[in-house]
């Protein structure tokens, strides 16, 4: 029963940037995935970091934008957005992965991000 803690979101204009972080113990076990959905949308991936962080990846929409570390002394994981779209636009979800390509453990509670001029 892990509890994950998503923050950072906010209201920015297009163009802009946001860091989420992603807070949790025990984070040094298993990966850390990044999700979104937008209102009447179905849940999709956004990124994934692996237990070590050595391994990272990115939906095509994102890839070159957004960048996912990890900060496991601190227990908490990053996604930096950079060049924002207001199809950005959604509340965005950490969750807990065995790896990357594995099966949603636990989720946060998510964090609304709002890309408008």
């Amino acid at each position: 029963q892990l509890q994950l803690v998503e923050s950072g979101g906010g209201l920015v204009q297009p163009g802009g940037s946001l860091r989420l972080s992603c807070a949790a113990s025990g984070f040094t076990y298993y990966a850390i995935g990044w999700f979104r959905q937008a209102p009447g949308q179905e849940r999709e991936g956004v990124s994934c970091i692996n237990k070590s962080g050595g391994t990272t990846n990115y939906a095509d929409f994102v890839k070159g934008r957004f960048t996912v570390s990890r900060d496991n002394a601190k227990n908490t994981v990053y996604l930096q957005m950079d060049s924002l779209k207001v199809e950005d636009t959604a509340v965005y979800f950490c969750a807990v992965q065995l790896y990357c390509s594995g099966h949603v453990a636990s989720w946060g509670q998510g964090t609304q991000v709002t890309v408008s001029s």
